[in-house]
């Protein structure tokens, strides 16, 4: 018996040995070490053979590992030194993991054949070390979006073969280092494209030495920092460079002359320092590749060139808060590409107007903004931000179809197993960069493997995509992939196969039977546990707590605390989307791709107890489209948490109060007010029992990708029995101001107290404003200012502008009249919901609109082209799958099945 356990040792021992000869040991050596100090290492992470065994993430090339790419992991720990064990790596990407901490280590100046160092979007720290001055085959060098400190290394400008030097978002300091005698600097980088340091603290004058006609750059980002001295005239000799972005510092002096030099410039911006004062440029009109020329708050004065409006590329001139006097003139030839004129707080007295352009109605001068093409009506102060953050979006977003289109182009030519992407929810920062979001899906297959999400992730952070002209640099904020087959955090598992099998030696075969047995036991009292908690989840409801009896749920999904804690990666404050008395809410992925808002109660606490066990409840057997759908809930390990669909746009209070960028137009708050009263109504009419809800409010209408409105939040609902029909006595609750008088002095509910609390919501969609403000009530205010012999019944001063500017006043006033049913004293004078939704229903047709078309399709009151509408619509605007279509959306059968890989963009525009 003996000798055939040692006989089955050796041949082991062999194997193991033999296979580790595929992989040089020195690098086997170093891949261990690293292992070891990381966190959720992918799970073929596993065995002596690294290159032979095909470890995620881990490239090899005769025997030796050439690179490491693992962007978008979940990684975290250190980058320790052992890291220059790896002589030949080539790559290293450990890119948008945020748990990757701590210091760079000076070792990796020993990865001599190192060409693409790449760590965005990580958690390091401390200063960058000089050493890196030492990888002379670098090409890539992206530090962005870190918490590096200190100052930037002189020994960088040593790097001759240097494309990319992003080191945008740190915290870097000191002044830009130029060469000195025998200490190098980075006016020595004459190869390199790209110089990205935005959003640091770099102090002191940007060197004259830095820039010279030998430079090549395409790119020079200096914006928010704190540069202080002038523009040193020498940029004029870069006449390579694309873009320029110098604003947000403390530049003083003049605005160099000699920057008509940089003739293929599109963007220029230098807003926001304190320049002389200055004449308006005369080179303005020489920059003929010029798209955007952005000048806010610099102090230039004069009048400005017509020609300027003639160069053929210009969309976009930003030069409000200046000194610009005169008749404004865009002459007869201006662009066509032209989008935007923003001339606000300037001294423009007059405007040369043509006759093929709109009528222009003038207000102040402070408040003067221009449109073209064509230009429309100036604006009042209290809408011209909005409007300009729209044109804005307006004027990148015609790039946006080339943009997929290439994107797709990009991904099928370098063989990523991606079928379609989308491009979405595109929003100006307040970089002034566009940031919109990349949805990339999987081709044939359920869900991107490690090696799929590693090849993406390299691809985007390598700028290997070259987007189209005008969308240049990006760089990518990831996701981390909650989905990967087999997922294990904080795995740590030893391969040392020798030490087990050295274990077993020694008589150990009973005793591993018998553990064997134990375990096989104790699994299957596991299931047995798990298969009776699956089929009575309330097992453990606390029946003495004031929490009512056991919840009666039809169809809703009980989760397991585990399955919740992985879709939200462990209730990561990257998921945390909302908070409030019961709790806070998660944006979970479900397995099967989809997006889920999850609502936790606050552990240990019987608090929301009963309002946990309503909305199990009742929302287990609802269904409507405009009442939010209950996926299911969690009751396990002490927690209680529901599981919702996810509401893309959140609530109608966040639009009305603009927190959520989404501004809404008359025929989108009718339709909002209609499918709201079409959920309440179900509640009423169609429910079984009927429910009253008693919270209708504005944060409890939630708002869909189509701008569809959904009733939430049943925490206080009741359902009304046969018995109870009529109304029922019970302990008041609601919110002030929605609160029915009548129920409040009565404590007798019935369904017209939702209709109270509807009419507050109409005069809310009416005035944006909230039903208590200052100690005035929105219904008194109303009904105080109101004279029905006059327009829109002498509420202009109260009605949000946008309602007041209506064409159709008379439907405004209809909704007046409605809501001012629904908040009568009494109950039994107000309309049933029956009756609201109808009444809404023939407003909208008043209007000439059509009550039954979605609210997506409805026209932003801004007028802009639908296929541009966002931020008015959250939905997805473009989709790629094969031939691009501009006009095709995403269907529910794109999405289903499979999980989506959600990048953030950034781009620089």
């Amino acid at each position: 018996m003996c000798w055939r356990i040692h006989i089955s040792l050796l041949v082991v021992l062999v194997q193991v040995f033999g296979i580790a000869a595929f992989t040089n040991t020195d690098d086997f050596v170093a891949l261990k070490s690293l292992k070891d100090v990381w966190n959720n290492v992918p799970p073929n992470w596993d065995g002596a053979d690294p290159c032979g065994s095909d470890w995620d993430g881990i490239s090899c090339s005769n025997s030796r590992v050439v690179s490491i790419t693992l962007a978008s992991f979940n990684l975290s720990g250190q980058l320790s030194s052992d890291i220059e064990g790896l002589s030949e790596l080539q790559t290293l990407d450990l890119s948008y993991n945020k748990g990757m901490t701590g210091a760079l280590p000076s070792a990796i100046g020993n990865l001599k054949k190192l060409s693409s160092l790449i760590l965005v979007g990580c958690g390091f720290s401390g200063p960058i070390p000089p050493s890196i001055g030492s990888l002379q085959q670098l090409v890539y060098l992206s530090l962005n979006s870190n918490n590096f400190v200190g100052e930037i290394p002189p020994s960088i400008g040593s790097l001759s073969n240097l494309y990319w030097l992003d080191l945008a978002d740190n915290k870097l300091s000191g002044t830009i280092p130029v060469s000195n005698g025998s200490t190098p600097g980075l006016d020595m980088l004459i190869n390199t494209k790209h110089f990205h340091f935005g959003r640091n603290q770099l102090s002191g004058e940007i060197p004259s030495q830095l820039f010279s006609s030998n430079l090549t750059l395409i790119h020079l980002l200096l914006e928010n920092n704190q540069l202080t001295g002038s523009i040193p005239s020498s940029l004029g000799f870069v006449q390579t460079l694309e873009v320029v972005r110098l604003d947000r510092n403390s530049l003083t002096g003049p605005v160099p002359r000699n920057l008509n030099s940089l003739t293929s410039v599109h963007e220029l911006d230098v807003s926001n320092n304190s320049f002389d004062a200055t004449d308006v440029p005369p080179w303005f009109s020489s920059l003929q590749s010029l798209t955007s020329l952005i000048m806010e708050n610099t102090r230039i004065q004069g009048q400005l060139p017509v020609s300027l409006f003639s160069l053929s590329q210009l969309q976009t001139v930003a030069l409000k808060n200046n000194r610009i006097n005169g008749t404004l003139n865009i002459g007869s030839s201006h662009s066509s590409q032209l989008q935007l004129i923003d001339l606000q707080n300037n001294f423009i007295d007059a405007f040369t107007q043509r006759a093929d352009l709109s009528e222009i109605q003038y207000v102040t001068k402070e408040e003067r903004i221009i449109t073209a093409p064509f230009l429309t009506s100036l604006i009042p102060h209290t809408q011209h931000q909005q409007k300009i953050a729209q044109l804005f979006l307006v004027v990148q977003i015609k790039c946006l179809v080339q943009h997929a289109n290439k994107l797709m182009t990009t991904f099928k030519s370098h063989g990523q197993p991606v079928d379609s992407v989308s491009l979405s929810n595109p929003t100006k920062n307040v970089d002034r960069y566009l940031e919109l979001n990349l949805q990339v899906f999987p081709s044939g297959q359920d869900y991107f493997n490690r090696t799929g999400i590693s090849g993406i992730g390299f691809m985007m952070s390598n700028q290997t995509f070259k987007p189209p002209p005008g969308f240049g640099p990006f760089y990518f904020i990831a996701n981390t992939y909650p989905n990967f087959p087999g997922l294990t955090e904080g795995s740590h598992k030893s391969s040392n196969t020798g030490v087990i099998i050295g274990a077993a030696v020694g008589g150990s075969v009973l005793f591993l039977l018998l553990l064997l047995a134990g375990v096989y036991a104790f699994r299957q009292k596991r299931r047995a546990e798990t298969a009776t908690k699956k089929s009575d989840p309330f097992a453990s409801w606390d029946r003495t707590a004031n929490s009512g009896g056991v919840p009666e749920i039809k169809g809703a999904k009980s989760f397991s605390f585990e399955e919740i804690r992985r879709c939200t990666n462990n209730f990561s404050e990257m998921n945390e989307i909302g908070i409030g008395g019961y709790g806070k809410v998660y944006r979970g992925t479900l397995p099967n791709g989809k997006l889920v808002a999850i609502k936790r109660s606050q552990k240990g606490s019987n608090q929301g107890g009963l309002e946990f066990k309503t909305e199990i409840e009742l929302l287990s057997r609802v269904h409507h489209r405009n009442v939010v759908s209950l996926v299911g809930f969690c009751f396990d390990h002490g927690e209680q948490m529901l599981v919702y669909e996810y509401i893309t746009n959140g609530s109608l209070k966040d639009s009305l109060t603009g927190r959520s960028g989404i501004r809404l137009d008359w025929t989108r708050r009718l339709r909002i007010a209609l499918g709201a009263a079409r959920g309440v109504q179900y509640l009423h009419d169609q429910a079984n029992p009927p429910i009253i809800h008693r919270d209708i409010k504005s944060n409890n209408i939630l708002l869909d990708e189509k701008m569809n409105a959904k009733v939430a939040d049943f925490g206080l609902s009741k359902p009304m029995g046969e018995p109870e029909r009529g109304h029922v006595t019970t302990q008041v609750k609601g919110t002030m101001g929605y609160l029915d008088p009548e129920y409040y002095m009565t404590q007798e509910l019935t369904e017209k107290s939702d209709v109270y609390s509807f009419g507050v919501l109409l005069f809310e969609l009416l005035t944006s404003r909230s039903p208590i403000v200052k100690g005035k009530y929105i219904v008194r205010e109303v009904k105080q200012a109101m004279d029905k012999t006059k327009e829109l019944y002498n509420l202009e001063d109260i009605l949000d502008p946008i309602v007041a500017s209506n064409m159709a006043p008379r439907s405004v006033e209809k909704l007046v009249d409605l809501a001012l049913r629904c908040v009568q004293e009494l109950g039994a004078n107000r309309p049933t919901m029956s009756d609201v939704v109808k009444e809404i229903e023939n407003v909208m047709e008043f209007a000439g609109l059509n009550p039954n078309t979605s609210a997506s399709t409805s026209e932003s009151y801004e007028g802009v082209k639908k296929e541009f509408d966002h931020p008015y619509t959250n939905e997805s605007l473009f989709a790629y799958s094969g031939a691009f279509s501009p006009t095709r959306k995403l269907e529910e059968s794109d999405v289903k099945g499979r999980q989506i890989c959600t990048i953030v963009v950034e781009v620089f525009v």
